[in-house]
């Protein structure tokens, strides 16, 4: 009886193989029948380039096909591509991008830690690439700054749309250099982020580095509201064995430093915290 229940837990294990192995075999044979009809159409009416994209996944063939389609189209997009969350923050660090595609799943980084190290530094459009369907996963990624989400399995030419329709949104914002805020200014507060400081009303004050990366990480996007679970990650990492209590004794040291725009940091009943403008 148990070397009956042994073999059918194998092969079930063999079959859900199996399945994937199928999936990604139709996946890839029709990805390459679009790329035989993009290239000739190519070759008929040439192509133009619509902008800079980092594409940060581990999937060797995902990449191919991902790189060879944006690249490939009459209105085409130049295509970087990194396979691991470190590689992928390298890039991002030393060069200009004007969107990243995003994978959650990444070896030794994940794809939300890659994000919120990101968006201490960067207000890159990030569209994430994930197999994860949960609505708290894609809730998740939505507070930790990504700007759309394309779940796996896809078509080629929903991601394309979504890829012009981020960056029609984030155009005017100017290119991936020029989104960069070397002092952010919100209410009574201003930080000047190349020296590392925060003054209030004109006037300088001191800060504890993780009251300065709190504060960072509310001013860069005033009015959102903030879980605490979220500014547990987004300022202390995934890894930090800490509690919800930790983010609000932080808090209340920042209002405290605050001093006069201390009032400035709302608490949302039930929610969290957003920083405003009065």
């Amino acid at each position: 009886m148990l070397h009956d229940q042994g073999y059918e837990i194998i092969v079930c294990k063999a079959w859900e193989k199996i399945k994937k192995d199928i999936f990604w075999i139709r996946f890839l044979f029709m990805m390459k029948s679009i790329e035989g009809e993009r290239i000739l159409f190519g070759e008929r009416l040439g192509s133009s380039l619509k902008g800079r994209i980092l594409l940060v996944e581990d999937d060797e063939m995902i990449r191919e096909v991902v790189s060879d389609y944006l690249q490939g189209r009459e209105q085409s997009y130049e295509v970087e591509c990194a396979s691991t969350g470190k590689e992928g923050l390298k890039l991002m660090q030393e060069k200009s991008f004007d969107l990243i595609l995003l994978d959650v799943m990444l070896p030794g980084m994940s794809g939300f830690s890659l994000l919120r190290e990101l968006r201490k530094q960067k207000d890159t459009p990030v569209i994430m690439i994930t197999a994860r369907v949960r609505e708290e996963d894609r809730l998740k990624g939505y507070e930790l700054g990504c700007d759309d989400y394309v779940c796996k399995p896809f078509l080629m030419s929903e991601l394309y749309a979504k890829v012009g329709a981020v960056l029609r949104r984030t155009k005017g914002n100017g290119s991936d250099k020029d989104r960069e805020k070397p002092v952010l200014s919100c209410g009574l507060i201003r930080a000047d982020l190349a020296a590392g400081e925060v003054f209030v009303k004109g006037e300088k004050i001191d800060l504890t580095p993780k009251e300065y990366d709190l504060l960072i990480m509310l001013m860069r996007r005033p009015d959102q509201i903030f879980t605490r679970e979220v500014l547990l990650e987004l300022v202390w990492g995934m890894d930090y064995d800490g509690t919800d209590r930790t983010v609000d004794n932080h808090v209340k040291k920042l209002r405290k430093s605050l001093g006069a725009a201390h009032s400035q940091i709302r608490t949302i009943y039930g929610k969290g915290y957003k920083l405003t403008g009065k």
